[in-house]
């Protein structure tokens, strides 16, 4: 199969990234939580975290564009921050997946504490083999998931599957310019910074890549939205905190225990080397 890379061997280095200290350390006091980027306008402060990335999940829901009470599935949900987002500004009926047992007791803390849990349901899940039945959504979307996957190729296979006719399928997800346009010490680093987060399809998905696989599993009036301009703000954040903790990482050999460090300074330093894109797609009715 296109990407195909073990499944249980992906799992496991998934697991011990955001296992990792400096990850659970990072995302719990930087983003509360939160596991992915924000959306920047000219002038807005790059340190604004969390109403950057509100901004970014309202740009998922103008994207999905469903009626309220639309039921959804959010792949690769995290403490659950988008899908509750997704069910308060949108109405949405959300369900979450993730295959990290401490995310789903968050998501499910949080949404109980917000007395959400009549919209928004989390459980333990692997989207390469999900355990929904057939036409089960109005929805499926992913937030800076997908570079995660074993076999892309299976997950859209899946989406489609337990997408309804005329659902509405939307991936904010990164790509790679491909290698032979790349200085090497660009490519370098790109491939540091994915095989230490474990994200082997965004090392193999050049631009465009993902867009035609969507039309090859079947899927109508794909689009695909470079956005990457809109998230830079909060990558330079990232770059600026990231340069010592990453310089002593580097200075003591010990660059994986720093590896959000090094991915923030790498990705702005080498910011030809990669797009962040919102696409967007319809099962057909």
């Amino acid at each position: 199969m296109l990407f195909e890379i073990n499944d249980s061997d992906n799992i496991n280095r998934i697991l011990r990234y955001y296992d990792r200290t400096e990850s659970r350390i990072g995302y719990q006091y930087l983003l509360h939580g939160t596991k992915h980027f924000g959306y920047y306008e000219q002038g807005q402060s790059r340190w604004q975290f969390t109403a950057a990335m509100r901004r970014m999940e309202r740009e998922l829901g103008k994207r999905l564009a469903l009626p309220t009470d639309a039921s959804v599935l959010d792949a690769g949900c995290g403490m659950g921050d988008v899908a509750r987002t997704m069910a308060t500004k949108y109405g949405l009926k959300v369900t979450g997946i993730d295959i990290l047992d401490f995310n789903i007791a968050e998501a499910r803390k949080r949404s109980t504490k917000q007395g959400l849990t009549d919209c928004t349901t989390f459980q333990l899940g692997d989207y390469h083999k999900l355990d929904f039945p057939d036409e089960s959504f109005d929805g499926v979307y992913t937030m800076e998931t997908l570079v995660h996957a074993s076999d892309p190729g299976k997950v859209l296979s899946e989406f489609w599957r337990v997408l309804r006719p005329g659902g509405r399928l939307v991936l904010f997800e990164y790509s790679r310019t491909p290698e032979k346009q790349l200085r090497p010490a660009a490519n370098q680093a790109l491939q540091r910074v994915c095989d230490l987060g474990a994200m082997p399809t965004w090392f193999r998905m050049n631009h465009g890549d993902l867009a035609k696989l969507l039309a090859e599993s079947g899927f109508s009036s794909v689009s695909e939205e470079d956005v990457t301009e809109h998230m830079l703000p909060m990558l330079h954040a990232f770059y600026l905190i990231g340069r010592f903790p990453y310089f002593v990482g580097r200075t003591i050999d010990r660059v994986p225990k720093v590896v959000n460090a090094m991915s923030g300074v790498e990705m702005y330093r080498y910011r030809e080397a990669w797009r962040y894109n919102i696409f967007a797609a319809n099962k057909p009715r």
